[in-house]
């Protein structure tokens, strides 16, 4: 089987890991797999250099240029498989078979065309999306939560198949833990609260730091170390500011380390509004870290309450509040929580058996080919 990947961002987040995971575990076992990634990219910098990583990215979701090149690496390569891993990769493989991309394979049929799905938000509804996604033959979705939301946009249930995202666990065993305190300047043996997340609104850190300004005032040396970058950093650090947080809540940014600083924290929190899946909560289970998270879409798929970590619901600053406080307070607890975490995520989420499971959807959708005929799904109202 020959599987054909295309991611088209820049920036590295959860989604291009997902990327380089699923390309990595099929080569590993025996089976071809060529990425097409944006040429300034992250994951273009990580993936391994060959003829069997092509730099193509649309300047707009609609770039027939973008479109007529992937067309021409999909006619000179004839996989089996084209797997778009996010809504512009959907709309430039879409228009790539539109241009007759898959002439060249045998039998003469497109390669079948698979879109991942790795957030919990509706399906657009505007004339183009509605297009190009009646081209896809299956729907990945991470969670069941993000599959039974295709079901709700008007998306056939064969068309869409639940496959979690998993992580390289001994990736994760083997890290070398962060000295976070030394790294951070923080107090000898304050307690660490972390979140590793994009800084944008559907993550919900506005409510972590909420929730620190109510910790603090119960355990004064706790510290948050907020992990990532985005477009609301300049809010957050004001918030942080209007509260005199400064010493208590740390934004530092992007960091290559950032599994090691996830081993050495106390106890991990995601906070979203929203969210697929959350593989940040799969690292932290694999470093055997208890969670406070909230119930959002498919977090309760990965968190059972009061088994692996405590759950709250989103939007909720006060709950998460309570939640860390009784963490924090409670060692035996953070470690029965965070061994827990270990063992389902070596039993469920691991990339071997996510790897396995894409695999089997490439087979079945293989055989058939890509679908010229379908029903696009209802506009939402």
């Amino acid at each position: 089987m020959f599987s054909l990947h295309v991611d088209t961002a820049r920036t590295w987040r959860g989604g291009q890991n997902q990327v380089l995971l699923t390309v990595n575990g099929l080569r590993a076992i025996g089976e071809r797999a060529a990425l097409v990634a944006h040429p300034d990219g992250e994951l273009r910098r990580r993936a391994a250099e060959g003829l069997d990583l092509i730099p193509i990215a649309p300047r707009t979701e609609i770039d027939l240029t973008a479109a007529w090149r992937l067309s021409r690496a999909v006619k000179r390569l004839a996989p089996d498989v084209i797997h778009a891993h996010d809504p512009h990769g959907v709309a430039m493989a879409a228009l790539a078979l539109s241009f007759g991309a898959g002439a060249s394979r045998s039998g003469g049929r497109a390669p079948a065309l698979v879109a991942a799905r790795r957030v919990d938000f509706h399906l657009k509804g505007n004339s183009f999306s509605r297009w190009k996604y009646r081209q896809v033959d299956c729907f990945i979705a991470a969670s069941e939560t993000i599959r039974q939301m295709l079901a709700a946009d008007g998306v056939a249930e064969e068309r869409t198949v639940t496959v979690h995202e998993g992580i390289d666990v001994d990736r994760v065993v083997a890290a070398q833990a962060v000295n976070i305190h030394e790294a951070f300047f923080l107090p000898h043996g304050a307690p660490v609260v972390g979140n590793v997340a994009a800084l944008v609104p559907h993550k919900g850190q506005r409510y972590l730091i909420e929730a620190a300004h109510l910790v603090v005032q119960q355990l004064s040396d706790a510290r948050f170390v907020i992990l990532g970058e985005g477009e609301l950093r300049e809010h957050l650090e004001k918030q942080v500011r209007e509260h005199n947080l400064e010493k208590h809540v740390l934004l530092p940014g992007f960091r290559t380390d950032v599994l090691g600083c996830i081993k050495a924290f106390d106890l991990f929190v995601m906070s979203s509004v929203t969210e697929g899946l959350g593989t940040s909560l799969l690292d932290a289970m694999a470093a055997s870290r208890a969670i406070v998270a909230t119930t959002a879409g498919g977090i309760p798929e990965i968190v059972a309450d009061g088994v692996n970590g405590l759950l709250v619901p989103p939007r909720d600053a006060r709950a998460l509040a309570d939640a860390i406080v009784r963490a924090l307070s409670d060692a035996a607890m953070r470690q029965r929580l965070g061994d827990a975490g270990f063992a389902r995520v070596t039993e469920r989420f691991t990339v071997e058996q996510m790897v396995a499971a894409t695999a089997a959807v490439y087979a079945r959708v293989a055989r058939r080919g890509h679908g010229a005929d379908r029903e696009a799904p209802p506009a939402r109202r």
